[in-house]
Parts: C-alpha cells; structure tokens; sequence
C-alpha cells in the first residue's frame, strides 16, 4: 500500500489561486503550460520534484492536465518514463475522464502502460453504450479500471456501472469528498462497495452540497474512519491524497495529509 500525491491537486497552480468555480479555466492553463514538448520534460520533472519534496514516493498522473492523452505524443511518454524512473517515482494509477470515443480510450490505455501504471482511475462515458469494447481493450492492455464517482449519489448507483466486475478488469475509485458531497456516507459506501474498490481518492471538503476541496480534518469527511474501514474490508491498494482547491495553494496541506496518513 503506497501512499501517493493526486496531482489534480495542482489544478490552480498555473491559473493562480483565487475564488471561482470555473474548473475548465484551471484545466486548460495547466494544459497550455504542460503540452508544449520543447517545454515538457523540463516541467514534468519539477512537478516529479515537487511530489519528492512533499515526502510523496508515488503519484496519480492527472490525465486531463499535466500528460493528456488528448496530446501527449511518444514523445511526451518516453520523457515522463524517463522521469519517473530517474527519480524513482510510482505511478499508483493515471487519473481523470477516458474520453468518448473508442480512440481515446485507446490513447488513455496506451499512455496508462507507457508510464508504468496498470490502474486507470476515473471516468469513461464509453463504459455506458461500449462497454464490451471497454472491457475488451482493459484486457488486451492488461489494465484494470476503478470508476470514481462523480455524479452518482448512490453506492447503489456505482455498483449498477461496475455490474459484473467484467472479469475483474471493472471496480471503482472511491471518491470520498465526491460521495460525501452528494450527501453520502464515504465510510458506509467503503463498507458496501467492499472487494469492488480499486482505489481510494482520499479527500475532505468543507460542507455537503458542495465539492470546496480542504485539508485533511478541516471538513466533514471522517478520513480516520475511512483508512479503517479499508482496513477492514482487506483493501491492499493504494491511497492517493488528494486536495484540488482553488483559493489557496495546497502544499502545506498535502504535505500534512501525507504525514497525517503515515500516522
């Protein structure tokens, strides 16, 4: 069990931390100053040293932004792999939305093997009218998927997408402050959900109803009892700490979680 940095929590950084709820903004900055390759490998080690320097040996790579299969060439991987493996980085899962279309997946599952990591965790809409397709590629790829809820306000819900487990490529990634942003209970969904989780986002937010990211113990999730819980149910994944929040940055804060989690 690895405890690893989710570097969607790095969403602002190159937007510049201030009030809003425009998450497409904060993408597309990170985008424009990760994509260019001239640029890339430079950028893609210092955001690796600065996962280093938070006391972190592990990483979610955050698809949407920092390496998108929307761009990343060949190019792009052989560098992040050059990273990675330089400074002795895991990567416990490649984070964020699959895309549409069977090309991307395609793209998403390729760039998830070309930085060494058999976990995508996140959402695919092609799972809903393709799910055979999605299934199969998971397999040709050797890749499992934990599908992270979003918008399901049910466990019930969850466990409707996951279905079968197709062979057991299918789980999930349990989203704790997405769950107890929809006013579920992010432990008794651990419980429920049991062998099918995959991967944990452990992650607080300041009130239900609204998904205002914070640092661990600073909202209302009860992160103790959700390690527990794993815990109890075998869980021997990983934990990614995450803390996307837009007003502030989250450093010292992740730097916290992580020893808060090592305790």
């Amino acid at each position: 069990m690895k405890i690893s940095l989710n570097c969607s929590s790095f969403v602002a950084q190159q937007y510049g931390y201030r009030p809003g709820d425009d998450w497409g903004v904060r993408v597309a900055a990170v985008n424009a100053y990760y994509a260019p390759l001239a640029t890339f490998g430079h950028r893609f080690e210092a955001l690796g040293l600065e996962v280093i320097g938070l006391g972190y040996q592990a990483l979610d790579i955050w698809t949407p932004g920092q390496l998108s299969w929307a761009w990343a060439t060949t190019a792009h991987i052989e560098a992040a792999a050059a990273v990675l493996k330089r400074h002795n980085l895991a990567v416990t899962s490649l984070g964020g939305a699959f895309g549409a279309t069977r090309e991307a997946f395609r793209s998403a599952c390729s760039l998830a093997v070309g930085v060494g990591t058999s976990l995508l965790s996140g959402t695919v809409p092609l799972l809903a009218n393709d799910r055979t397709f999605v299934t199969e590629t998971l397999a040709q790829f050797d890749l499992r998927l934990a599908i992270e809820n979003h918008p399901e306000k049910s466990v019930d819900a969850m466990l409707e997408q996951i279905g079968d487990g197709g062979d057991g490529r299918l789980g999930t990634a349990v989203d704790t402050g997405w769950y107890a942003t929809q006013g579920v209970d992010p432990v008794t969904a651990i419980e429920t959900l049991g062998e099918h989780v995959y991967h944990i986002h452990l992650k607080d937010i300041r009130a239900a109803g609204e998904h205002v990211n914070c640092g661990f113990t600073q909202g209302i999730v009860s992160l103790e009892e959700c390690v527990r819980a794993l815990k109890d149910i075998g869980y021997r994944g990983d934990i990614s700490v995450e803390n996307h929040c837009f007003d502030h940055d989250p450093r010292t804060e992740l730097e916290e979680a992580r020893s808060m989690l090592e305790g």
